[in-house]
């Protein structure tokens, strides 16, 4: 089954499937959008970060509380043990074209989001829902926009329990016995108890959880890497240069690294990278469509900065920690990696306990959003009445996760995920043109500067 799985990976993220049609289509909507990511980042984190929500608009939560659940399903164990792996298996190069995943994914994830809110709907319990598994069936007429959306939605359930679930589960259980020699079946029932109290209250209680949790567990997990990165900083500059050389040349074998051609830098660094911030899977969608907002420009240029924060910030830490500490060559790889990079900066057993810490927040906050994209997708094939049986299994699964080997896990969530891709990006490819269109008919009206300067929202200045 292992062999199996490798195979069908290998191809899925292989040189003529995923990689270039992510890579191909993040800088198709990067022209269409006439590179909105790079002008428009400065409006967008200051909707995120400062103006924080839109009160009297149509939604579930504020538009800060959907990046939140967006960025609680990111930043799991991908910004730490999922770059830990690239770096290993494809050298420094991979953090660059981690990097490029996440530059061109921030015009991906404003699409994605764009579609979200404009093709929303309210489920049978009043609440908004939205994302590819209506966007595609939406936008795009036929059988065709219908078979793309049901394809996503039914690999999106069973992805769920695999990159927002499992694979959470199983590394923070880990990463606790050997760190704190806590049984895993401990772990297991904690996080499962634990996510069931705020999964079962539903999409504001998991916004409101996110909203405090998300931000105290990333700007914790960052000073401790820039410590360890402070520490070392007089190989910061030999580092950049391997990560830019190395990108385009390959790795030669040194110490215990076996070496990494071209090809596994690019392969490893684009499927981590999607792994990290999803950009192309859809998942953005989902969670901007539940956000109070006035317009889908808005909410979207709030999503896109999840995909900044994500890889552009989180991940950049943990590659540059694990590099300028020189650890990269050690033959170790996941959490262990970044665990001894740590270990490498920060005084005494601090550095290992940070890393655990971080890994149990940041895989309890991907359990929470993943629970709500799984719902989401089981409300659009079976009805809400499946979507409480569903939390029920989501929450039983983390504790089969904790506690049982899963050597092929890794490679079935990268198998899942890409399954989630193909008809996201299809479709995003087909609507490009609506997402252009309208994005450029909200930047012409003159109001939209005036939010800028006063914080009042269109609706208020009309």
């Amino acid at each position: 089954m292992k062999e199996l799985l490798d195979v069908i990976a290998g191809f899925v993220w292989g040189p003529l499937l995923l990689i270039p049609l992510l890579l191909l289509t993040g800088l198709y909507l990067t022209i269409v959008l006439r590179a909105l990511q790079f002008h428009k980042l400065g409006h967008a984190l200051w909707l995120a970060l400062i103006k924080r929500k839109e009160p009297g608009f149509v939604g579930d939560i504020s538009h800060y509380q959907a990046l939140s659940v967006a960025l609680a399903a990111t930043v799991g164990v991908g910004n730490i043990a999922g770059v830990a792996t690239a770096i290993f298996l494809g050298g420094p190069g991979a953090l660059l074209w981690m990097w490029v995943t996440g530059l061109v994914g921030m015009a991906t994830k404003y699409s994605e989001a764009f579609l979200g809110v404009r093709f929303r709907r309210v489920d049978a319990a009043s609440e908004q829902s939205g994302g590819p598994q209506f966007y595609l069936s939406s936008g795009i007429p036929g059988r065709f926009g219908s078979f793309l959306a049901i394809f996503f939605a039914i690999a999106a359930a069973i992805a769920a329990f695999g990159i927002g679930n499992m694979v959470q589960s199983n590394t923070v259980a880990a990463s606790i016995q050997t760190e704190f020699g806590v049984d895993t079946w401990v772990t297991g029932l904690i996080l499962s108890l634990g996510s069931a109290v705020v999964i079962l209250g539903g999409i504001k209680w998991i916004g409101r959880f996110t909203a405090i949790f998300v931000p105290f567990m990333i700007v914790a997990y960052i000073l401790g890497a820039t410590w360890v990165i402070a520490a070392n900083i007089d190989a910061l500059p030999g580092a950049l240069a391997l990560v830019f050389t190395d990108a385009f040349t390959g790795t030669a074998a040194t110490g215990g690294f076996a070496g990494a051609g071209l090809a596994a830098a690019v392969r490893y660094g684009v499927a981590r990278g999607i792994f990290s911030n999803e950009s192309g899977l859809g998942t953005g969608g989902i969670a901007a469509a539940a956000a109070q907002t006035s317009n889908p420009v808005r909410q979207a240029l709030v999503s896109m900065t999840q995909t900044f924060i994500d890889t552009l910030v989180v991940v950049s830490f943990t590659g540059l920690a694990i590099i300028v500490t020189g650890v990269w060559t050690s033959g170790e790889t996941g959490a262990v990696l970044t665990r001894m990079a740590f270990e490498h900066g920060l005084p005494g057993r601090w550095g290992g306990i940070v890393v655990t810490l971080s890994v149990a927040c940041f895989a309890f906050s991907t359990l929470l959003g993943w629970a709500y994209y799984g719902e989401r997708n089981m409300d659009r094939l079976f009805g809400r009445a499946a979507v409480t049986p569903y939390r029920l299994a989501f929450v039983a699964a983390i504790f089969v996760g904790a506690v049982q080997e899963l050597e092929t896990v890794w490679t079935f969530a990268d198998i899942m995920n890409g399954l989630m891709a193909l008809p996201n990006l299809v479709g995003l490819l087909v609507l490009s043109g609506l997402i252009a269109r309208e994005t450029r008919a909200f930047f012409s009206r003159p109001q939209w500067r005036e939010t800028v300067a006063t914080g009042k929202t269109l609706g208020e200045t009309n």
